[in-house]
């Protein structure tokens, strides 16, 4: 009897279990009676969310939360096709928000709040920004001893280029193989300027190190394995790097892609409602004061992006589909191969 009790258990269990890859995972038990649980899947580290989902249970003590973190791939594969229920969808990767989206995994939302958005910070009354998060240069400035920082991507061509001793084997940036956030930051910068080509072709002679995440590109860098990263979100660079007074973050002035962080609800998500009102939370005064706070999550602020010109956000909208098309991504990636992975 033990043993079907214990193959029982196990059966229940694997019903259960998410067939993605989860990296990280944490219940925050309601604190009133008559709990109802909020499930978020999130490609944001729980360090930065643990304070807003605390203050958001101090408002809705019968609230708890079950936070998911997982890649960008693997929360958009979740939802897409394990089916999984979640109440929140909460990524970086714009691209991939934007497909969920438009292939009809999501559902609409309106309140005062996400009226109040920008037009291209919002889509369709189903996808919502609520950060802006630039992509920088993130370098050290020991190892670069007395070289100039770059303020363009010219600059910070002619200075690999010149000086093949200090970079050799000491550059980082996103493997846009597995990378869904450095996938759409490579796509943005080539629509941009064609100088990325020429920067991925200099890169490639240097031997760079590819690398899954910002968090991971800036640990490297403060451990002396390398020298800089190109295209690390701005966000994680200014929260790992406000007390390192070798390290420096630089938005090239030629232009700066800014990033959304969206949030959309899933079509399958047992409490919708629950979902809105988090949303309305993360985009109201007291989500935005916090994020402001903890430096790692910049609220979005329409007036901030305007006043500086260099920075572009990247718009909610279809064009964002335009590399995730098989065929495009395909060729993309190998053309990307040819300049960076150079053997």
């Amino acid at each position: 009897m033990r043993a079907i009790a214990i193959a029982a258990a196990l059966i229940c269990w694997a019903a259960v279990a998410p067939a993605f890859e989860v990296e990280e995972e944490r219940l925050f038990p309601a604190q009133g009676t008559g709990a109802t649980e909020l499930r978020i899947l999130s490609t944001t580290d729980l360090v930065h969310f643990v304070p807003l989902i605390e203050a958001f249970q101090k408002e809705n003590s019968g609230v708890a939360v079950h936070y998911t973190v997982a890649s960008s791939t693997e929360a958009f594969n979740a939802v897409t096709i394990d089916g999984a229920h979640f109440d929140l969808v909460i990524s970086s990767a714009m691209d991939l928000q934007m497909k969920l989206a438009n292939d009809g995994f999501s559902q609409g939302y309106r309140s005062g709040v996400t009226d109040a958005l920008p037009d291209w910070a919002k889509w369709r009354d189903e996808l919502f920004a609520f950060t802006q998060e630039p992509a920088v240069v993130v370098l050290s400035k020991s190892a670069l001893g007395g070289l100039p920082p770059p303020a363009t991507r010219q600059e910070l061509i002619e200075m690999l280029r010149d000086h093949p001793d200090v970079f050799d084997g000491k550059i980082g940036t996103y493997d846009l193989r597995s990378s869904g956030v450095g996938y759409l930051f490579a796509t943005q910068d080539a629509r941009q300027s064609d100088a990325f080509w020429r920067l991925a072709e200099v890169m490639g002679t240097l031997h760079p190190k590819l690398y899954c995440c910002s968090g991971q590109m800036i640990d490297d860098l403060q451990a002396g394995r390398i020298a800089l990263a190109y295209n690390v979100m701005g966000s994680y660079a200014d929260a790992q790097l406000k007390d390192d007074s070798d390290g420096a973050v630089i938005a090239l002035t030629d232009f700066t892609n800014v990033l959304l962080r969206s949030a959309a609800i899933p079509a399958q998500a047992d409490a919708p409602a629950l979902a809105g009102a988090f949303l309305d939370f993360l985009l109201g005064p007291r989500g935005r004061l916090l994020m402001q706070a903890t430096g790692a999550l910049p609220p979005l602020d329409a007036a901030v992006l305007s006043a500086q010109t260099n920075q572009r956000p990247i718009r909610l909208d279809p064009g964002l589909l335009v590399y995730l098309d098989s065929l495009k991504r395909k060729s993309f990636l190998r053309e990307w191969t040819a300049a960076l992975v150079q053997n």
